[in-house]
């Protein structure tokens, strides 16, 4: 209960508006999208609302949640085993959304699993590297053999997910892991080393066996259909390029003060997945620049406030949590709107707290709650 009379504010308010603009913008968004689906227009605002409870309530539960029964070696190869068998299976018979075989279908809901692996690995490797004699290890010669445990089980998981085909969370994953590791106490020199190697692995296995599969029939041409919108989107303005086309088209109907909420043209059927992926471009058009502006100024606030519980933690495994979810939102909002205006490919990433996604949000949240605990904790340290 002290936890919860000395909440960290800097990361309580933040989060709960993002929150409310997200439910607020997944409904002016969605609305258009139910009702030619023959749906009623308040079906996906019903389920984001659920979300943000059940999101609001694993926030809490890990605030005061004790972070040692997550650290065993037992829970986390049991769960590591689960998502092994879990990838397996999806590669074998996942259903397909959007290009991607990476969801389990349930009666009413669904589950993506790629997002739960987020979180578990900012857990696992922060546990591994914060070990008792790793931290000498790893300024001493013995560096690769701490570091070669998390990155081989890193790299299996990361190459399952990208088999999906699920760039984006490949790409987070990786980012993740890479600035742990580099906030473990490794020099940089050697963590230039870890990263020239993850890029060599990339070019000389994962991307030709990608190719390989693609040519096969194995993986489906959808992603790569993407990456060609992505180097010319006008020249393929009325096929794969239509979506990032109509993206700068609700970015400059918004201008500085936007349309109006509820008055987006580009929702209109003419955007695909407005709720999800381009909620940001929706935001753009109806909200302006500076709507959009509030929005990353709120996530910065969260984002700087782990660093610096990060920086202030006593203990080497609380600081090296509080960076990897930092990059984790940091990496993940980067990449949802790098997607929106060209700058990156787009991966079907969704934007924190603001885009639809049960499956998000609660990654989202267990990460949000454990930021809280441990602020919690290193201010509990400092007072008593």
């Amino acid at each position: 209960m002290y936890r919860f009379k000395k909440i960290d504010y800097l990361l309580v308010v933040p989060y709960i508006l993002l929150c409310a603009i997200g439910v607020i913008m997944v409904y002016s968004a969605s609305a258009n999208v139910a009702v030619q689906n023959g749906s009623s227009p308040i079906i996906y605002l019903f389920k984001q609302l659920i979300f943000v409870l059940i999101g609001i309530g694993i926030t809490g539960f890990m605030t005061a949640f004790k972070l040692s029964r997550i650290r065993t070696e037992r829970f986390l190869a049991i769960a590591y085993i689960i998502f092994l068998v879990t990838f397996i299976g999806l590669l074998i018979v996942g259903k397909t959304v959007n290009g991607a075989a990476g969801w389990i279908i349930l009666p009413g809901f669904s589950i993506q699993p790629a997002e739960f692996v987020k979180y578990y690995l900012i857990i696992a490797v922060a546990q591994f590297l914060a070990a008792p004699g790793h931290q000498e290890d790893l300024l001493g010669g013995s560096w690769w053999y701490v570091m070669g445990a998390p990155l081989g089980l890193g790299l299996v998981l990361v190459l399952l997910v990208l088999l999906q085909p699920d760039m984006g969370s490949a790409t987070i994953i990786v980012a993740i892991i890479f600035i742990m590791c580099l906030s473990s106490g490794i020099s940089f020199r050697r963590s230039i080393v870890i990263l020239g190697g993850a890029v060599a692995g990339l070019v000389l296995i994962v991307f030709p066996l990608a190719l390989k599969l693609y040519e096969s029939g194995v993986v489906k041409s959808y992603k790569l259909a993407r990456l060609v919108a992505f180097v010319d989107p006008f020249g393929h303005a009325r096929t794969s390029g239509q979506q990032l086309v109509n993206s700068y088209y609700a970015l400059s109907n918004g201008g500085l003060f936007g349309v109006g909420l509820g008055n987006s043209i580009q929702k209109r059927g003419y955007l695909p997945e407005p709720n999800t992926d381009f909620i940001m471009a929706i935001t753009g058009e109806e909200l302006g620049a500076i709507g959009v502006s509030v929005i990353l100024i709120l996530l910065g606030i969260i984002i700087w406030r782990s660093i610096q519980v990060g920086i202030r933690a006593k203990s080497s495994f609380n600081t090296i949590v509080c960076y990897g979810i930092a990059t984790y939102f940091a990496v993940q909002a980067t990449i949802n709107v790098g997607g929106v205006v060209g700058y990156l490919p787009i991966t079907g990433v969704t934007f924190p707290f603001i885009s639809y996604g049960g499956s998000s949000m609660i990654s989202l949240t267990l990460c949000l709650g454990t930021l809280l605990n441990i602020s919690g904790q290193e201010r509990e340290k400092r007072e008593f």
